[in-house]
């Protein structure tokens, strides 16, 4: 059996990392991910190392159902969907309310709808998320709930705007509901795979050391808080939450499927004891 995974947002980042790990766990690596340039010398250096992947750059817009049937036909014609990292997002500061929902939750609502029916035992996804609605406390009442449980309605996003209101328009509230959503998606999409033997899990991130965190952290005294408030005292790594994604799609994490990982060094519980 020729196992198949796929890294979303793999041009960079964690996605990036996560597609590093898996090269060593699956037969075929497809990088999927709009950046063809990009992807494709992710591609390039993986191939070069001697992993166990084929290792396969795949452009595609993970917002767009064409674009993820086509992936899903590739999926078909290597083998078994095995794993699927689904790291792709855009940050709060790169764009508008809707582009933040329909990236950071609805994308990954599309591309399990899509890939649902290639779902088989041993078939494991993990969609990263964040702490951001964990610190935001984000609680919603069961009219807003109701939306949120079905992001593949034509008119989700007017929807959404209808029962939050105006505060969703804001970039820093959108991008904690969005991920709200995906926590959400995950307890929802672990009952729907369960009876194949499949899983769905996702991981939280709490301040990582990217360009967008460094450059927050220099221009909002909020961010170097959280940054403070770490109880490591420092930010992570791409790597570290790879390794956590990496655990979750493994067998040694077969019995462990519905639940949200926080990868935060302990910031949620910092501010907690706060």
């Amino acid at each position: 059996m020729t196992t198949v995974g796929i890294a979303t947002g793999a041009a960079s980042g964690t996605g990036e990392a996560c597609a590093r790990r898996l090269a060593d766990v699956v037969d075929v690596l497809l990088l999927a991910d709009g950046n063809e340039a990009a992807v494709a010398a992710v591609a390039k250096d993986l191939s070069g190392h001697g992993k166990r992947a084929l290792v396969e750059p795949f452009p595609v817009d993970v917002t767009d159902r064409e674009d993820l049937a086509r992936l899903a036909d590739r999926v078909r014609a290597a083998g078994t969907l095995r794993a699927v990292a689904h790291a792709y997002g855009i940050p709060p500061e790169e764009t508008d309310w809707r582009r933040i929902i329909e990236a950071d939750f609805v994308a990954a609502a599309l591309l399990t709808d899509t890939l649902r029916p290639l779902a088989t035992a041993g078939t494991a996804f993990v969609y990263l998320a964040s702490v951001s609605p964990l610190i935001a406390h984000i609680e919603p009442d069961p009219a807003v709930a109701a939306v949120l449980d079905d992001p593949l309605q034509e008119d989700f996003l007017d929807r959404i705007r209808d029962v939050v209101g105006p505060a969703v328009e804001d970039p820093a509230w959108a991008y904690p509901w969005a991920t709200y959503g995906v926590h959400r998606l995950t307890r929802a999409e672990a009952v729907r795979f369960g009876p194949v033997g499949a899983r769905v899990c996702s991981v939280s991130p709490g301040a990582i050391d990217t360009p967008q965190t460094r450059l927050e952290a220099a221009r909002y005294a909020s961010v170097r808080q959280l940054i403070e408030h770490t109880p490591l005292g420092r930010v992570g790594r791409y790597e570290e939450v790879a390794a956590v994604a990496a655990f979750l799609l493994s067998d040694e994490a077969s019995f462990v499927n519905g639940v949200d990982i926080v990868v935060d060094g302990g910031l949620c519980a910092s501010l907690r004891e706060d």
